[in-house]
């Protein structure tokens, strides 16, 4: 019985666990088909989903980095110090130049100490076989520069010519002549591309050897600077040397067998180039005789000798068009060399120019050509450089453009914009045009277009617009950040200064200021010095500025009394020998102050009306004598102011 009931049981059981599990195991059969229609249904839209993301997907392009962009991105991160040397007189800051004069001079020594290093190298190699540095940078390993073939052939011809040896070149070339051997038009264009660069002249290398008259300037280029003609022809040739008739490159050309169009285009920009303008048209027209084209930079160069071929603006401007027509005729695609070379020229044309510009620059983004700022440079000159100025709405607007972009060297006047641009906003006294454009100086490397030059004349026009302007305490905060680490002031910097000091009635800065002037060398500038002792002395002021004051008199007293071998004294006047004993006196140096008086009879002048004396000057010790006798002896001497 119980074995019945057990396995009644256990079969009642088993048949309960049965259907269990049938039901779990539907249920579970239906939440694993589920699960498998579910993830299938999710896996076709995932494999849909990567089609269309495959689609979208667009690989970048692959970034080459400079090998100085980590450095660069550092250095972004800083800002200038106005305080710290340049990164060449980080060991020894005493060497910094401190004026104009020797910043130049600095120059001009670095420059002859490479010259003389070239001229040691090539003159005795053979000390200097051994490359000792490590890594080795070829780019700045002395050039060599002696030829290694030798013998009278073509190969020789090509060798000189690429070490740019003119005198060399152009002996072998006649050799070659006379013995008869061709030489083909390949090698001959090369020889004049020479001869034209250098104008049938020196290369650099072979000047290294003589040392011309560089210091001293030739008659001839004085007359030169008093012509418009010769002025504006000695600024085309701006290599040094002038064209002569029959030279050696219009010798070559002339017994040429063959001449192609490259021969024709070297020849007119040569010509253009050392001033021969007039020679370099006429080869033009050679050139179209023989049915040739020219090129772009031959169109380029003629369009910038148009002013000396024309006298009239619509000759000009007439002449100009039909270079460019001939530029369409000839179907040559200008690009903005050619643009800037019109706008050069219309420079020069007057109300005609001004006329026409505008729709040059037109022209140019028509034909998706962007300006360089050679460009802007121009048309500033051409609307900011006439007696009657133009609103600011153009400069305003080649402003906006500016600040879009970082430009890149293009055209060698691209230099000229910042100094440029800044003069045309002093001359509008625009103070916002001047920080816009400072703003835009600084942007990416458009600094690098200024040299050392044209930097301090950028900073001395926005620095005298910041002192006519400006507060005084701005343009104190500029003084200090740009002196002397952006640019030295020059003498009409430091009157702008203290004329900016004066109208704020700020004159406790002077002592200040004539310490720089002491550094920048301005000592001896005798109106300046006049400039100083007229503020000092012409209001009284609190005890410890009169003190100061008193010291400055006395360092240009001193500067007065010295002179050295190459200095001649400066001499006293009425007005400085009367401010300088206004000055002591004020301060309580009475006995100073009647030493000067003496001065006023040794250059034959008498103290002015205007001269007050203070009480302290009027207690005089017992050794003084009479100041009668100081500016008379009551002999009936003739005293003049």
């Amino acid at each position: 019985m119980a074995a019945r009931r057990l396995g009644g049981s256990s079969w009642q059981q088993m048949s309960l666990l049965s259907r269990r599990w049938c039901l779990q195991a539907g249920s579970a059969g239906k939440r694993e088909q589920n699960r498998y229609s579910s993830s299938s249904t999710t896996l076709e839209k995932t494999v849909e989903n990567s089609e269309v993301t495959r689609e979208e997907i667009v690989l970048p392009r692959r970034k080459t980095w400079d090998k100085l962009a980590v450095l660069q991105a550092l250095a972004s991160t800083v800002n200038r110090d106005p305080t710290a040397a340049h990164y060449m007189f980080q060991d020894d800051p005493f060497l910094m130049p401190r004026n104009t004069a020797n910043s130049r001079l600095l120059s001009l020594s670095k420059e002859s100490g490479r010259s003389a290093a070239k001229y040691i190298i090539k003159e005795f190699p053979q000390y200097f076989d051994k490359t000792t540095s490590e890594p080795n940078i070829p780019c700045l390993m002395p050039e060599n520069l002696t030829p290694q073939i030798e013998g009278v052939s073509e190969a020789a011809l090509k060798e000189r010519i690429h070490l740019r040896r003119v005198k060399a070149s152009v002996d072998l070339f006649d050799q070659l002549l006379q013995a008869g051997s061709p030489v083909s038009l390949e090698t001959t264009n090369s020889l004049l591309d020479l001869l034209c660069f250098y104008g049938d002249g020196e290369s650099a290398q072979e000047k290294q050897n003589e040392q011309k008259g560089d210091l001293e300037e030739p008659e001839e280029n004085t007359s030169e600077q008093r012509s418009p003609k010769r002025q504006f022809q000695k600024s085309l040739n701006s290599s040094g040397f002038r064209w002569r008739e029959n030279n050696n490159a219009e010798r070559i050309f002339k017994i040429m067998p063959e001449r192609n169009a490259h021969s024709y285009c070297t020849m007119i920009r040569g010509m253009v180039k050392h001033g021969a303008p007039a020679k370099a048209y006429d080869m033009y027209t050679d050139l179209l005789n023989e049915r040739h084209k020219a090129d772009v930079h031959t169109f380029n160069a003629l369009i910038r000798a148009v002013p000396y071929l024309k006298e009239k603006f619509a000759e000009r401007w007439a002449l100009v068009k039909d270079f460019l027509n001939h530029m369409v005729q000839q179907e040559v695609q200008p690009n903005v060399l050619t643009f800037n070379a019109v706008l050069k020229t219309l420079r020069r044309c007057g109300g005609v120019g001004r006329g026409v510009s505008l729709s040059v620059i037109q022209e140019m983004t028509a034909l998706d050509i962007e300006p360089s700022l050679a460009t802007y440079e121009h048309l500033l000159h051409i609307f900011y450089r006439s007696v009657e100025l133009q609103p600011s709405t153009i400069i305003a607007e080649i402003l906006e453009e500016v600040e879009k972009r970082s430009f890149t060297p293009q055209d060698p006047d691209d230099a000229n914009f910042f100094p440029t641009a800044m003069q045309a906003c002093c001359d509008l006294k625009d103070i916002k045009l001047a920080y816009r454009l400072n703003k835009s100086m600084e942007k990416g490397d458009n600094w690098k277009f200024l040299d050392m030059d044209r930097l301090n004349a950028y900073w001395s026009k926005f620095f005298s617009l910041l002192c006519m302007m400006e507060q005084i305490d701005v343009v104190l905060k500029w003084y200090k950040e740009m002196t002397p680490s952006l640019f030295y002031p020059s003498t009409r910097s430091m009157f702008d200064l203290l004329q900016a000091l004066d109208a704020a009635n700020h004159l406790e800065v002077i002592p200040s200021v004539w310490e720089d002037i002491k550094q920048l060398g301005f000592s001896r500038k005798q109106d300046l010095l006049e400039e100083l002792l007229s503020l000092m002395s012409r209001e009284e002021h609190p005890e410890e500025t009169q003190l100061a004051f008193a010291k400055c008199a006395e360092d240009i007293k001193a500067a007065h009394e010295q002179s050295g071998r190459d200095q001649a004294p400066l001499e006293w006047t009425g007005s400085a020998l009367g401010h300088v004993v206004v000055l002591f006196s004020r301060a309580g140096r009475t006995q100073d102050a009647w030493n000067m008086m003496e001065h006023f009879q040794q250059i034959n002048r008498i103290p002015t009306l205007l001269l007050v004396w203070p009480k302290e000057a009027l207690m005089l010790p017992s050794h003084v004598g009479a100041p009668v006798s100081i500016w008379g002896t009551g002999k009936g001497e003739e005293s003049s102011f």
